[in-house]
């Protein structure tokens, strides 16, 4: 999937520039593509060398929370949920530990935990499922929580947001966590609904209530507030509740006499190793979305939306965010790029800038996901997986897009 978006990056901008030259009369046209293709490989570069020092801190700060058992903590906490939404696994089968698991690292953005605890979980499904081509109900289930990205602690856009100049780049924290609530609740909803859960069992119940009580009082704090005192809420508790997990990391590392300082060291090492392993990735990436920028293609497709829009009588301001989302389903580092060129673009406290970043929080990549999970297991039919992940990305965009109006408009 991937590959055919990045080639569409390029054949899109060469038949726009085609068109231009032949039609528009541009004829420096092809000179400002070659332009953006080198701009774009230094501008990838530069980006991943000052990630280096951040990736390396947030990742040493998130191995010290491995090691100080914070994960084993998410994953007892939450077992008794799963237990209760698939059950036809068995308590205490391995698939629920994993699944657990899986879900901590991805809330905690330990990315690269999650997809092999994620694998993992999958294929211990695939042990209780007796039609091995076709997706169980847990499986479906698990994928699209996976999917809806329950985010609570999201690094890659701190990091991208401080490297790219913002003031606060923590104060996108509460708009995430209400996104990506959105996303996993109508994620959830979908599923229950085809699968006839019974979401009203008293365990279900408690844990999504206490759930939705938590995100029901920030709603109510936050309304409270006039714009001003909001952003700087927003960024203060952001701020924070982070601070606060790290010295909750440190001290319960010291208090299990855990070295925290190797474990941070360790982390640190990786987040550097991270660094370097995306430079061509991002150089990739950077590139095809800069000719595609500079072609026009991209502005052609941003204003036929944005015409759709203004015909409806509604704020065209999120429209410039809106390559993030599009890409968002299909490809995890396509949208990152989409949203670092959008954040450069228009600035990283833009509105613009902002929306990309919640929208990058809200969901996850499902095309992706869905393709690397099932097809760890060799599953043809997916059946209503597709169907209930899109619904939760398509939530997840919508929230992200109405509270950042909320929060920064």
């Amino acid at each position: 999937m991937l590959n055919i978006i990045w080639i569409f990056f390029f054949i899109s901008a060469f038949i726009t520039a085609l068109f231009k030259l032949f039609y528009l009369g541009e004829h420096a046209i092809f000179t400002e593509l070659m332009a953006a293709l080198f701009a774009m490989s230094k501008t990838a570069f530069e980006i991943s060398l000052g990630l280096t020092g951040v990736l390396a801190l947030w990742l040493g700060i998130m191995r010290i929370g491995e090691r100080s058992g914070f994960i084993d903590l998410l994953t007892r906490g939450l077992t008794p949920l799963f237990s209760k939404l698939m059950p036809e696994v068995p308590a205490h089968h391995p698939a629920l530990g994993a699944m657990v698991m899986n879900i901590s690292a991805n809330a905690l953005g330990l990315d690269n935990a999650a997809t092999p605890l994620g694998i993992k979980a999958m294929q211990e499904l695939q042990t209780l499922n007796p039609n091995k081509e076709t997706a169980s109900n847990a499986q479906i289930l698990f994928l699209v929580i996976n999917t809806s990205a329950v985010t609570l602690f999201p690094i890659t856009i701190f990091t991208y947001r401080a490297q790219l100049g913002a003031a606060h780049p923590t104060d996108v924290f509460i708009p995430i966590l209400l996104a990506t609530y959105m996303s996993t609740i109508c994620g959830l909803l979908a599923v229950a609904w085809v699968q006839k859960l019974n979401l009203w069992d008293k365990t279900i119940l408690a844990y999504l209530g206490g759930f939705s009580l938590l995100v029901a009082g920030i709603i109510y704090y936050f309304a409270q507030l006039s714009q001003a005192d909001m952003l700087l809420q927003s960024a203060l508790i952001s701020n924070l509740i982070l601070f606060t997990l790290i010295i909750i990391f440190i001290a319960t590392a010291a208090y299990k006499k855990i070295d925290a300082y190797q474990a941070f060291i360790e982390g640190a090492q990786e987040g550097f190793q991270t660094a370097i392993i995306i430079i061509p990735y991002l150089v990739a990436m950077l590139v095809a979305i800069g000719v595609f920028r500079a072609s026009g293609a991209l502005e052609l497709l941003m204003n036929g939306l944005r015409f759709t829009v203004l015909q409806a009588n509604l704020d065209p301001r999120f429209i410039d965010a809106m390559p993030t989302a599009l890409m968002k389903p299909f490809s995890g580092s396509g949208a990152r790029a989409m949203m670092v060129d959008t954040m450069q673009t228009f600035g990283a406290d833009s509105f613009a800038g902002r929306l990309s970043s919640i929208v990058q929080g809200s969901t996850e990549t499902t095309f992706y996901v869905l393709t690397v999970y099932f097809g760890s297991v060799g599953i043809k039919n997916i059946r209503h997986a597709l169907a209930c992940g899109i619904i939760a990305d398509f939530a997840g965009i919508i929230a992200a897009i109405f509270i950042a109006y909320w929060f920064f408009a």
